[in-house]
């Protein structure tokens, strides 16, 4: 009698900017056994290219010349700096940028087992027939005082106003942009963590997959 393969469990988590999704993707991850991509860690590297060579972010052939040189380690401080953000966020509007990147992503999502990735078109675009896909979001002022407080926690000097504009602006060009807009796919189970503590947030995580699966 043959045996049939389990499909691969492959799970897709989009949202905005400092909405949780990294937090529950990659917690996902580690309860299900699986890799997890940070997606956006691709565009943050090819961002600190950019920025380290004195490249111009409104340049978009020399935005795709920083795609070539992205071997930052994901350990680097300096990905998770808000002027590479800032950059990362500028520079994922490029379609040239977004194209040169997408291969290695799809790759990673085709793993036999499956994976988690994070994003904010991993289920619209990345891994369109992913068997769970989640788009994870909060009010922009819940997710700029989450930002604040991270960014206060680890040394660095912020203020609240600040922060809330720069997220505004980057829901704005995320959104906005014409190559892979930030959407939530039609088939995407909504999760909003603004009432939620990071551990009821992954827990409610755990259960909407649950529930896809059947």
């Amino acid at each position: 009698m043959t045996s049939i393969a389990p499909r691969p469990l492959v799970i897709a988590v989009d949202g905005p900017a400092a909405s949780g999704k990294g937090t529950i993707a990659r917690a996902l991850a580690a309860h299900y056994e699986l890799p997890h991509m940070d997606t956006g860690l691709l565009y943050r590297a090819v961002a600190l290219n950019l920025t380290r060579w004195g490249g111009d972010p409104g340049n978009e052939f020399e935005a795709l010349r920083a795609c070539d040189r992205a071997g930052v380690s994901p350990d680097d401080p300096d990905l998770r700096s808000e002027i590479v953000g800032e950059v990362a966020s500028r520079i994922s509007a490029y379609p040239s940028v977004r194209a040169a990147l997408l291969e290695r992503q799809q790759a990673f999502a085709a793993q036999p087992g499956g994976a988690v990735l994070d994003g904010r078109d991993v289920g619209t675009v990345i891994a369109p027939a992913a068997a769970v896909k989640l788009f994870v979001t909060a009010s922009p002022e819940i997710r700029a005082r989450r930002r604040t407080e991270e960014l206060l926690a680890s040394g660095r000097r912020v203020h609240f106003d600040d922060v809330l504009t720069d997220i505004r602006a980057r829901d704005r060009r995320d959104g906005g942009r014409d190559a892979a807009p930030l959407q939530r796919a039609e088939d995407a189970v909504l999760l909003d963590t603004g009432e939620m503590s990071r551990d009821e947030a992954i827990r409610a995580a755990i259960a909407l997959v649950e529930r896809k699966r059947g």
